[in-house]
């Protein structure tokens, strides 16, 4: 088992990051889950090496910010907590490997900073897209309109679609409130 490889998948990793404050941050417990930890023992890990994280590479999100992350994925995930969650930056997540000391958070971190890599190069990609796009735009304005609408409408990200919560009645059977014999 020592010179075994874990695999994680870089789809699994992306679906963690999310973005507070402005940055893309991945939070305690989903990083203890994939290190393999217990949450308080990774945060036991950060409070004890402070200096290693200074506010720009981990933060613990306000009540507002945590009341947002339990409205957004429900209180299932979240239920039982007692502590606002820590957020880690990139930095952070990079941090963590020189105070985590196994084989398996080597791993991880290799992981976690590939998927990061990987969303900036997508964002770098959508950009330059993007300014291609408008320098194209400016240079056939009138006569292609309708074909950039269309581009940009591929482009932006889609909204995601709310479900409904309850049924939908419809009209009363033909036998409602008639008795029957």
């Amino acid at each position: 088992m020592a010179g075994q490889k874990i695999s994680i998948p870089l789809e699994r990793v992306e679906r963690l990051i999310l973005v507070v404050r402005g940055q893309r941050v991945m939070l305690d417990t989903d990083l203890a889950k994939l290190y393999g930890v217990e949450t308080k023992a990774l945060n036991r890990a950060r409070a004890r090496n402070r200096e290693r994280f200074p506010q720009d590479f981990a933060f613990q999100l306000s009540e507002a910010e945590f009341a947002d992350l339990r409205c957004q994925f429900g209180t299932s995930r979240w239920g039982g907590r007692r502590y606002r969650p820590y957020a880690f930056t990139e930095q952070g997540v990079a941090m963590l490997s020189g105070v985590l000391h196994s084989r398996r958070a080597i791993q991880v971190n290799l992981a976690i900073m590939r998927a990061f890599v990987r969303l900036r190069q997508i964002l770098a990609s959508n950009a330059q897209l993007a300014r291609k796009l408008e320098e194209l735009e400016e240079k056939y304005d009138r006569q292609f309109k309708v074909v950039f609408d269309a581009l940009r409408g591929l482009m932006a990200q889609p909204e995601p679609k709310k479900r409904r919560i309850g049924f939908l009645v419809s009209e009363r059977p033909a036998h409602y409130g008639k008795v029957r014999h």
